[in-house]
């Protein structure tokens, strides 16, 4: 049989002493001052580069879209000006086709006023 003196069961066993258990409490570490401003102005940090690249990004969309506009801007005003020439020319082919220049006679210089 088994002294009872001698034999502590685990559940007898004082918090402080147990087998394979630090009797050292350690406290809780949390951060200093310092470390906190740093992370802080590092997070400032990141999040101020994200704005610069979105601004960056926004800024390059608007150059393209400008380019764009005057690309449609220049290719409407050529338009117009090859409506103006087909007017034009559809307007000389219609004059010579008419009845009424047919009629008409061809002009000639017939001279110059003398001083």
């Amino acid at each position: 049989m088994i002294n009872q003196t001698t034999y502590v069961t685990r559940r007898q066993a004082s918090v402080s002493f147990v087998r394979n258990r630090n009797t050292v409490r350690h406290s809780k570490r949390s951060l200093g001052s310092i470390s906190q401003i740093v992370i802080i102005g590092m997070i400032t940090l990141v999040f101020g580069l994200i704005y610069v690249a979105e601004g960056t990004k926004a800024t390059g969309f608007d150059y393209e879209i400008s380019s764009v506009e005057s690309e449609i801007s220049e290719m409407t005003a050529r338009r117009d000006d090859l409506a103006v020439e087909k007017a034009r020319l559809t307007s000389v082919a219609a004059a010579k086709s008419s009845t009424v220049a047919a009629n008409m006679e061809n002009a000639t210089v017939t001279g110059y006023v003398a001083d």
